[in-house]
C-alpha cells in the first residue's frame, strides 16, 4: 500500500510539474465549418507538441471581427494567435501590431502558396498572416433544378441570366427559393457580397479624390437590382442571413441558387451534411459585361499579435495548422474534397484532389480571377475587391452594411438607404482627412 502510494505520489507530482511547464495559448477563430474540423483535429498537434496547451474562443464571424480588433488595438492581451483576413493583414502589420511569421520552419514551403493570396497577406515582402483557406465566390446551382426550367447555367454567367433562372426556380409551396444571397449586416457578410457584385455593375466605393459614390447610377442600379431579387426569389428573412445561414438553407434543399464564397462547396457537396451533395453545379460569379465579376478575394488566416508573450508556441502552431501536412491529415480523415482550399499551389496540382473535387478548377479560376489593384471598371484610389482597405472602411462597411441590411428588409426604401451611405461615407472620408 506504501509502494503504491509513493507511486501515485510521484506521478502526480509529474503531473504538475508537466501543467507548470506546459504553455498554454489561446486561439481566437471564427465558427466556420474549417475551423472547426480543425479543433477537432488538434490532437495531432499536442502529440508533437506536448508542451504546448489549446485555449479556444470560437465566435460568429462579425463578433470574432469586433473582439478581435478591440483587443489589438488596445493591446489587450486575450489572444496569442488571431484569426483575421486580407483586410486586416496589411493594415495591422503597418501599424506593427502583428508578428512577421519568419519562423515557420524549413519544411513549411511558404513560396507554395498562390501568389494572389500571400499577396495580400505580406507587407515589404514578408508574411503577416499564414491562410488557413483562401476563397473567392462563384455560383453554386442545383443541376436538377437548372434542368427543370429548361436552362443551362453557363460557366460565365450574367446577372440577367441568373434572375431568370431564379425566377422559373422559385418554388415557394415547396420551399424553394430561387436565389439566396447575404443579407446580414456587417462589412464582411452583406458588404462583402454587395461590393463584388457593384464591381460588376460599375459602381465603386470612391472616386480617384475619395468622394463617396452612393449617389451614383451604379449603386442604385446594384441594390434596386439585388433588392428585387431577393424579395421576388430569396427566402423569408434574408436580412438576417449570413455565410451559415445560407449553407444550411442550400445543403437542406431550400436554395436553387447560393452565389458565396467558393470554400463553401466541399460543404453543399458533402453527402454527409447536405441532401443535395450530388446535384450541385458550379459557375463564374456573374458579370454585366463590364469587364468585371462580382467575385472577390479572402483569405482566412492564422497571425501572432505583436504583444504575446507566447510567440515561439503560437508560431508553431500557425505553421501546423496551414502547412501541406495538415492538408494531408485532412484528406486522411475525411477525403481530399474536405482539405482547406485555395492556399497552396501545390493542392490544385494534386491528381486526387483534383478528381475528388470537381469544384477545384473553378475555385483556382475565380481566385485568379480578381485583382485587388483594379478591382473596379472605373478608377479608383483604393485597393481590395470586396472591401476598401483603409482603416476606417471596418465602421463604415459596417455602417453601410446596416442600412442596405434594412432596405433590403423593406424598413427603408433604395433611394433612402443609398442617401444615407452618401451621409456616412462623406461624414466619414471628411473626418477621416480624406476629403475637404
Amino acid at each position: 500500500m506504501k509502494l503504491r502510494t509513493l507511486t501515485l505520489g510521484l506521478l502526480s507530482a509529474s503531473a504538475l510539474a508537466f501543467a507548470a511547464h506546459a504553455e498554454s495559448i489561446t486561439i481566437a477563430t471564427v465558427n466556420n465549418g474549417d475551423m472547426v474540423r480543425m479543433q477537432k483535429l488538434t490532437e495531432d498537434f499536442t502529440k508533437a507538441n506536448p508542451d504546448i496547451q489549446l485555449n479556444w474562443v470560437t465566435l460568429e464571424e462579425n463578433v470574432l471581427r469586433e473582439r478581435v480588433t478591440t483587443d489589438i488595438a488596445t493591446k489587450g492581451g486575450q489572444y496569442d494567435v488571431m484569426t483575421i483576413g486580407t483586410y486586416e493583414v496589411p493594415i495591422w502589420a503597418k501599424q506593427s501590431w502583428l508578428l512577421p511569421l519568419d519562423k515557420l520552419g524549413d519544411d513549411y514551403d511558404a513560396k507554395d502558396i498562390i501568389p494572389a493570396i500571400a499577396g495580400g497577406l505580406s507587407v515589404d515582402g514578408k508574411l503577416y498572416a499564414a491562410p488557413f483557406y483562401g476563397e473567392s465566390s462563384f455560383v453554386m446551382y442545383r443541376k436538377d433544378l437548372m434542368d427543370k426550367a429548361g436552362l443551362k447555367m453557363p460557366d460565365a454567367p450574367t446577372w440577367d441570366f441568373i434572375k431568370q433562372a431564379a425566377d422559373k426556380m422559385t418554388d415557394r409551396a415547396n420551399g424553394v427559393n430561387g436565389v439566396c444571397l447575404r443579407g446580414k449586416a456587417g462589412w464582411g457578410e452583406n458588404m462583402a457580397f454587395l461590393t463584388a457584385m457593384s464591381n460588376s455593375f460599375g459602381a465603386r466605393w470612391f472616386d480617384e479624390n475619395w468622394k463617396p459614390q452612393f449617389d451614383q447610377p451604379e449603386w442604385k442600379n446594384t441594390l434596386q437590382f439585388y433588392v428585387d431579387l431577393m424579395k421576388a426569389d430569396g427566402p423569408e428573412g434574408a436580412s438576417s442571413n449570413g455565410f451559415n445561414e445560407n449553407l444550411a438553407l442550400f445543403q437542406q434543399g431550400k436554395c436553387g441558387m447560393w452565389i458565396d464564397a467558393t470554400v463553401a462547396a466541399s460543404f453543399v457537396s458533402d453527402p454527409k451534411n447536405s441532401t443535395v451533395a450530388d446535384k450541385v453545379g458550379y459557375a463564374l460569379a456573374p458579370d454585366n459585361g463590364l469587364g468585371k465579376r462580382g467575385n472577390w478575394l479572402w483569405a482566412w488566416s492564422l497571425a501572432i499579435p505583436a504583444g504575446t508573450q507566447k510567440a515561439d508556441a503560437a508560431e508553431k502552431f500557425v505553421s501546423w495548422a496551414t502547412s501541406k501536412h495538415y492538408a494531408e491529415l485532412v484528406a486522411s480523415k475525411e477525403g481530399w474534397a474536405n482539405a482547406p482550399p485555395g492556399t497552396r499551389t501545390s493542392l490544385y496540382a494534386n491528381a486526387e484532389y483534383q478528381k475528388a473535387a470537381p469544384f477545384a478548377k473553378m475555385t483556382l479560376d475565380s481566385i485568379n480571377a480578381a485583382d485587388p489593384t483594379h478591382p473596379t471598371v472605373k478608377p479608383v484610389p483604393y485597393v481590395g475587391v470586396q472591401f476598401v482597405a483603409i482603416p476606417e472602411f471596418q465602421g463604415l462597411g459596417t455602417t453601410v452594411g446596416q442600412l442596405f441590411s434594412a432596405a433590403l428588409a423593406g424598413q427603408s426604401s433604395v433611394d433612402d438607404a443609398l442617401k444615407q451611405a452618401q451621409d456616412a461615407a462623406t461624414a466619414a472620408m471628411t473626418e477621416g482627412g480624406y476629403i475637404k
